[in-house]
């Protein structure tokens, strides 16, 4: 992965694909006052760079059942065990990240459950059972006050996507 700077342009074409990937390039064009041709040139140089990777629909886990969001650290039973974990972790739907942190913890997973008796049969039945983790304390979410995609760097836009997405 190369280095890349990114301009006015490419932050003001982000924050376009930020709002709404499904936008068109040649409306996203018309918003910076380029040509449908730059805008596919400059994302094709992000996505080569690793800026962009892929694209994705956001499903809210409330609106299919999943009302218990739940950060759980997990101390293991040897340092070196975190890869061995991870692999196994990523087997179990519920879990949908998982992070190496510093502190008390050495992993940081989050989970999503439908209720309190699904978190419990989680944490019983598939993640205390691994080998390699040694303890685990639960943080219940009470509530998400916000979530952000991408860091930008230009104030101006970062007030217009603070904008757009509080509408």
């Amino acid at each position: 992965m190369s280095s890349f700077l990114l301009d006015e342009m490419d932050q003001r074409i982000l924050f376009h694909l930020v709002c709404n990937a499904r936008t068109p390039f040649l409306e996203i064009a018309r918003e910076c006052g380029v040509s449908g041709a730059v805008v596919h040139q400059r994302v094709k140089k992000m996505e080569d760079a690793g800026i962009i990777v892929g694209s994705q629909f956001i499903i809210k886990p409330e609106n299919l059942g999943y009302s218990v969001c739940a950060f759980i650290g997990i101390q293991l039973t040897e340092p070196g065990k975190y890869n061995e974990v991870a692999i196994k972790l990523m087997h179990v739907p519920e879990v949908v990240e998982c992070h190496y942190v510093t502190g008390d913890y050495a992993v940081l997973i989050k989970v999503f459950c439908r209720d309190n008796n699904h978190l419990l049969t989680t944490l019983a039945d598939k993640i205390h059972i691994i080998s390699g983790i040694e303890r685990t304390h639960t943080f219940l979410s009470l509530d998400r006050a916000f979530e952000r995609q991408v860091y930008v760097k230009d104030k101006n836009i970062l007030k217009q996507l603070i904008s757009v997405n509080n509408e």
